[in-house]
């Protein structure tokens, strides 16, 4: 019960507060959205397309409701905050939809909402995280061309984007980063079954730290510009994009319970099918990852989205922090050390990204 709680509060939360508590938005059709929340009072409700609004620049969607629960028009076209008014106290809570409604888009969603550092919460529309987006369709790029995206970081290696290059920079006029790496080092580790699937190493993350430095760098470097939007990406957005959102929320102060449920979000909002465009392996046969998705797609159900925990029950990246604690003593020293992130930087970033 306790984690299906959870569950639905990082679904669509916002911040935990004295009267005005656990609101989240979960969309019911293309054109609509429910709002819940709890609250002992009247509550009003603002809506906004500007992650920033305010209750003065908001528009006034609906007034004293009183039962924590209101359906509401929300074009998934346009991406909408709400904000939600304690007409008693005052208190405001901002609140929006965790995973983006992406056509063809995979493990795209907000890091907005969570708790963090000082009793504040992570803002809503800045910082996104997602799986690769080759297929997205022209609905899609018009949905995220509403995000203001200053940057895309694209995690993958030489090989992944090679057959499934993105488009998002070119069509929101982003800037693009992407250092060279290969797979082949990373599928070296993996063995292949009999079947055609591949068994993967209790230590699944083991040597990313350090493998994707660069990568990690520049993630914050642009958060640090605050040149619009951030968006991340590997290919199943679970993985290496797991690994940079937990260090971003732990640079805010996020806690690690939060942080890990946000993690194990990537395996119901992953959407396989939109990884990967139809390729002919027989195209690239020096190609680990196509081969993988071509043996993957020939099994019964194709690619699937599977729990992030390795063969004795413990999830990955709880084992990447256990490592990176043994090293460098704490995820903060690893930073700090690594990435130059240091204690001015993190004061930086959460000065700009928490409220």
């Amino acid at each position: 019960m306790k984690r299906l709680l959870a569950l639905a509060l990082l679904l669509g939360s916002a911040a935990p507060a004295i009267a005005l508590d656990q609101a989240n938005v979960t969309r019911i059709d293309t054109a609509t959205v429910r709002i819940d929340w709890k609250d002992a009072g009247a509550v009003d409700i603002y809506a906004a397309t500007d992650p920033d609004a305010t209750i003065r620049t908001a528009r006034l969607i609906v007034r004293n409701d009183r039962d924590g629960m209101e359906t509401v028009p929300a074009d998934k076209a346009t991406r909408t905050y709400f904000l939600l008014k304690d007409r008693k106290t005052g208190q405001t809570t901002r609140v929006a939809e965790r995973i983006l409604p992406l056509d063809k888009g995979s493990n795209f969603r907000d890091l907005g909402g969570y708790p963090a550092a000082g009793g504040k919460h992570v803002k809503w529309g800045h910082i996104f995280r997602s799986g690769a987006m080759p297929l997205l369709d022209e609905a899609d790029y018009a949905q995220l061309q509403g995000l203001k995206i200053g940057s895309v970081i694209d995690l993958r290696s030489i090989e992944e984007r090679e057959v499934a290059p993105t488009l998002l920079d070119d069509r929101t006029g982003a800037l693009f980063i992407a250092n060279d790496y290969s797979a082949k080092a990373m599928f070296a580790a993996m063995q292949t079954r009999p079947d055609g699937g591949i068994t993967l190493p209790d230590n699944l993350y083991g040597g990313l730290g350090i493998m994707l430095k660069p990568q990690f760098r520049a993630i914050f470097a642009r958060l640090l510009a605050d040149e619009g939007a951030v968006v991340y990406n590997c290919s199943a957005g679970q993985d290496r994009t797991g690994i940079a959102s937990a260090l971003i929320l732990t640079a805010l102060g996020v806690p690690r319970d939060i942080i890990m449920t946000d993690y194990h979000l990537s395996t119901p909002t992953r959407r396989p099918e939109y990884e990967m465009p139809p390729v002919n392996p027989a195209d690239y046969p020096n190609n680990p990852v196509l081969q993988y998705y071509a043996a993957a797609m020939k099994k019964p159900g194709g690619v699937k989205a599977e729990p992030l925990y390795a063969k004795d029950g413990e999830a990955y990246l709880t084992k990447f922090f256990r490592g990176i604690e043994a090293q460098y003593g704490s995820v903060e020293a690893y930073m700090d050390k690594e990435l130059g992130v240091t204690p001015v930087k993190v004061a930086a970033l959460r000065a700009r990204y928490l409220e």
